[in-house]
């Protein structure tokens, strides 16, 4: 084995720079300072995930332009939820618990702000016991009636 003198220094395992490291103002301070070509671009829309654009979003976008109505669930809807609600006397609260949603869904029902969605729909009327679409709007949630 060869001898090493003071001035030689062997590295047996090099740490990677971390993505974030190489980044750091600290970084770019360094490399600036040796002499090293740096490459910047800006990004646009970073921080944004346009591939999966809100409900909210489309309709502040409909109020601006006017082109597109939006459909929202009718005010009779959240009339039929607050009474079937009050009546198994739970509060908006319990009722989001029971469904496994956000109580501020059942508020956007109820003032008939929120964007319909037949899952919501169905599991609130199976809470709730009353029908919530189709002609029946109101009636009892119950077994379907034989036809002859």
């Amino acid at each position: 084995m060869a001898e090493v003198g003071w001035d030689d220094v062997t590295y047996l395992r090099k740490k990677t720079v971390k993505a974030s490291e190489a980044r750091s103002s600290k970084a770019i301070n360094s490399a600036m300072r040796s002499g090293t070509e740096i490459e910047t671009s800006k990004k646009f829309g970073g921080g944004g995930n346009k591939q999966h654009m809100g409900s909210r979003d489309t309709s502040a976008v409909c109020r601006d332009t006017e082109e597109l109505k939006v459909e929202t669930v009718p005010l009779e809807v959240g009339k039929l939820i607050q009474k079937g609600r009050l009546a198994k006397e739970l509060t908006q609260k319990d009722l989001a618990t029971k469904i496994n949603e956000k109580p501020q869904v059942i508020n956007d029902y109820e003032a008939g702000r929120a964007i319909p969605n037949n899952q919501i729909l169905s599991k609130i009327e199976r809470v709730i016991e009353i029908k919530l679409r189709g002609a029946e709007k109101g009636q009892p949630l119950g077994p379907k009636k034989a036809q002859k």
